[in-house]
């Protein structure tokens, strides 16, 4: 029984992987895709904007039916969505159909990861077993993003861009099958009094329009008249959603979950350092491609001691260091890890080598990521109880992903902003690149001071002696 849980688990995690992968797979083959299908720059950016709409969309909601009517169902649901899409993908021959394909494996990809934290809270009820396993499940997350990198350089240089959407059939199906039979059967606390169908409308088109108001900042400008109006309707449409789940008898987002400072601290920490860590990510490669020159399975090199680190901690020591120490604790220390390799990252050299400047913050950011994530996870999911776990799983997810997003369009305006300033200063295009990019990196250094201030404020433990009984529990569990 205890080998089925962690097998369980594996499932769980490679449905996960196949997700977080996708989304940087996808970046290097870019370039082939827009010369193979005649892209414009603008339309080029519909393959990763039409995923990142749907999906961030209804995580929320798929969050919330996970709970209504069964998470195993969701979870098959969004798996065979997910893989379906992807062979679309893969055999698109023009451009609206490989637009539409990416829009509909979006929606397989929210609905499958939307309950995934939830089933994992199901199987892991003791609390050292569950931070191992949160260990593992963001060290899929965060290390998927390096796997990515370089699948996607290597698949689309060996064979074409199609295959990276291709070999998701045979991954998808059989995690499909053995999740068919070793995942466990839940009933799901049903519909009562009825679904709030107009409510799940609202905030799905709330968020989808949220979504697509950030994404489409690169062609027409943060501070554009357009997104001014599009985020004010999108603000409209979720007010008017709060209001109706306070009055409604049975609301698709309880409102009580925000009861509780954990829920609303963590995800708020959740938001801020996605964006930091996406930011990151994103201009790093940027950086690499653009200013040092790197090719495509380079980059995604570089990053291997982000993702080598954070399975060594995610995996290994996380569970061992929250049980001694606190989730809060190892919170604290692996922001103050990640901001230190941010500012070294950012006050670097315009040219540095590798080994030298960027190897040691690579690594000091996956101690960081390593170190917080999975506390992260076990303080968001500590005090929900068991009915709503995959709407507060959906709700995590959808923080994460929608704060990464606008973090990420705010970073790169920023970027950007900061370049034409240097440019018409007189500085060259090669070191006015490095400058933007530079500065996005400081503001992201800032922004995880921002991150442990609300976690200092929001997450501090209630009473003194909690955390030493908890301790004394875990211990006494590992003991055993």
């Amino acid at each position: 029984m205890k080998n089925s849980r962690w097998f369980s688990l594996i499932v769980l995690c490679t449905g996960f992987l196949l997700i977080v992968v996708d989304m940087t797979i996808v970046n290097v083959a870019l370039p082939s895709i827009q010369k193979d299908l005649g892209f414009s720059q603008s339309g080029l950016a519909w393959v990763v904007n039409a995923y990142l709409i749907a999906f961030g969309g209804l995580l929320l909601l798929a969050g919330r039916v996970g709970d209504l009517v069964g998470r195993k169902r969701v979870y098959m649901a969004g798996l065979a969505i997910f893989t379906s899409a992807s062979v679309l993908c893969g055999l698109s021959f023009a451009q609206p159909m490989l637009i539409a394909a990416r829009f509909v494996q979006g929606i397989g990809g929210a609905v499958s990861s939307a309950v995934i934290l939830a089933m994992i809270v199901t199987l892991f009820p003791e609390p050292l077993e569950r931070a191992k396993a949160f260990g593992i499940f963001s060290f899929v997350a965060s290390a998927g993003a390096a796997v990515g990198l370089i699948a996607g350089g290597l698949i689309t240089q060996a064979v074409s861009w199609h295959w990276i959407f291709f070999v998701n059939l045979p991954i998808g199906v059989a995690t499909a099958v053995v999740s068919a039979r070793l995942l466990s059967n839940d009933k799901g606390i049903g519909f009562g009094q009825g679904a709030d169908l107009l409510g799940a409308v609202m905030v799905t088109a709330a968020l989808m329009l949220g979504v697509y108001a950030i994404v489409q900042t690169s062609d027409y400008g943060l501070l554009s008249a357009r997104t001014a109006i599009l985020t004010a309707v999108a603000v409209a449409l979720l007010a008017a959603f709060v209001i109706r789940q306070a009055r409604e008898r049975n609301p698709i987002l309880p409102l009580r979950l925000f009861r509780s400072r954990k829920v609303a601290g963590t995800n708020l920490v959740q938001a801020l350092m996605s964006s930091a860590f996406l930011g990151f990510f994103f201009l790093g490669s940027l950086d690499l491609e653009r200013v040092q020159g790197y090719g495509p399975m380079a980059i995604g090199l570089a990053f291997l001691p982000v993702a080598i680190v954070m399975a060594l901690f995610s995996v290994r020591f996380s569970a061992q260091l929250i049980g001694r120490f606190g989730a809060g604790a190892m919170l604290g220390a692996g922001q103050v890890v990640a901001m230190i390799a941010l500012a070294m990252v950012a006050f670097g050299p315009v040219h540095p080598n590798y080994f030298v400047y960027l190897m040691l913050p690579m690594a000091l950011l996956g101690l960081g990521g390593g170190l917080s994530f999975p506390a992260l996870t076990m303080i968001a999911m500590a005090d929900v109880s068991p009915a709503d776990a995959g709407l507060a799983s959906g709700l995590l997810n959808t923080t994460g992903q929608v704060g990464g997003a606008f973090g990420l369009a705010v970073l790169a305006t920023m970027a950007g902003g900061r370049t034409l300033e240097l440019v018409r200063g007189g500085v060259d295009g090669i070191a006015a690149l490095s400058g933007g990019y530079h500065f996005a990196w400081a503001v992201c250094t800032a922004m995880l001071v921002l991150t442990m201030t609300a976690a200092a404020v929001l997450l501090r433990e209630k009473r003194a002696g909690q955390r030493a009984d908890e301790v004394q529990c875990v211990e006494c569990e590992a003991a055993a």
